[in-house]
């Protein structure tokens, strides 16, 4: 009798879930909840409608490598890329369980016998090359980041140095990843010269890359938030005589800071995009290459990976400047 009534207990939701669904219902009226759906339901609705148009679309565009891949085509692939990493990590466990037995073999006739463990030499699965662009992408924002932000500031705290500034961001911000990465390349490999290197050439080549195109909006933004700080502001720190390091740090920074972050925000965006193009060029690993290797393969399966490839770009974009937004809404006043 006792085992019967524990089973009905424990059956019931807990009483805290159903106080705090009470007392979320109660919090909001009708018109948040409806406004609540609406947020909700209608980019549902939009995906749908573009899944929807996708699916009929695509079996009418052919090409020479079959027709364009739909949804489910695009599906498949996603699975059997997963699976092929899944794979690969296995492999690639047996092959470092196998040295490990082997040097354990060795230590034992001879301890005081060198050995090492190599890593595993099968290509880099599209889950690994996914997580080395958003290594190469992350580097080259902190770079262009510490670049843009100080420079910002300087240049809107002087209207001199803005003037002899100006021209040279206007003329260097529109040009291409396509036109700065043959300099780059040339400058990469004649200067970055090593034995044992700590980076690959290739990887700086993409991360400069990066760097170069994706620092003016947040340098731009910077000099503008710095440039209208509030006049009131201005005088108060001129009247406590604070130094130029105080005033930039309990003054400048903290009014400029919801500038700074849009900046920032149209700086991470431009840096992915251009980090694609970058690693189809230079061949570096990353999502990049993989697009570009693809497109050679030639295979019948090849679109329908390059749109895993493309979706898969645009939902870390989006996932990247949804990071950003709410850094920016724990950090910035006016948010």
């Amino acid at each position: 009798m006792t085992t019967i009534t524990s089973a009905k207990h424990t059956s019931q939701p807990p009483r805290w879930l159903g106080q705090r669904l009470k007392s979320l219902g109660e919090s909001l009226t009708p018109g948040q909840l409806a406004a609540t759906g609406r947020q909700m339901l209608l980019p549902l609705m939009g995906i749908l409608v573009f899944v929807g148009f996708w699916h009929l679309a695509a079996p009418q565009v052919d090409t020479s490598l079959g027709s364009f891949p739909g949804p489910a085509q695009v599906w498949e692939q996603s699975q059997q890329l997963w699976q092929e990493h899944v794979n690969q990590r296995e492999r690639a466990d047996k092959f470092i369980a196998m040295q490990e037995e082997r040097n354990a073999r060795i230590l034992a006739d001879n301890p005081e016998a060198e050995v090492r463990i190599r890593n595993y030499p099968g290509a880099p699965t599209f889950p690994d090359q996914i997580l080395t662009s958003l290594v190469t992408v992350l580097a080259g924002f902190i770079v262009a980041t510490a670049i843009a932000v100080p420079l910002g500031i300087v240049v809107g705290l002087n209207r001199h140095f803005q003037a002899a500034v100006n021209p040279l961001i206007q003329v260097f911000k529109p040009v291409s990843p396509l036109a700065w990465l043959p300099l780059v390349t040339m400058v990469v490999s004649a200067t970055y010269v090593s034995d044992d290197p700590m980076f690959e050439k290739s990887f700086l080549t993409s991360m400069i890359t990066v760097t170069l195109c994706s620092l003016w909006p947040t340098l731009i933004n910077t000099s503008v938030g710095v440039a209208a700080v509030n006049p009131d502001l201005l005088n108060v720190s001129r009247v406590l005589r604070l130094s130029f390091w105080t005033h930039v740090r309990k003054v400048v920074l903290p009014s400029s800071v919801p500038m700074i972050f849009t900046g920032l925000r149209v700086s991470l965006g431009i840096a992915w995009m251009v980090l694609i193009a970058a690693e189809m060029l230079a061949q570096s690993p990353g999502l990049g290459k993989f697009v570009w290797d693809e497109f050679q393969n030639g295979s019948s399966q090849s679109l329908s990976r390059i749109m895993v490839a493309v979706l898969a770009i645009g939902f870390i974009g989006f996932v990247l400047d949804r990071v950003m937004l709410l850094i920016q809404r724990r950090v910035a006043w006016n948010e």
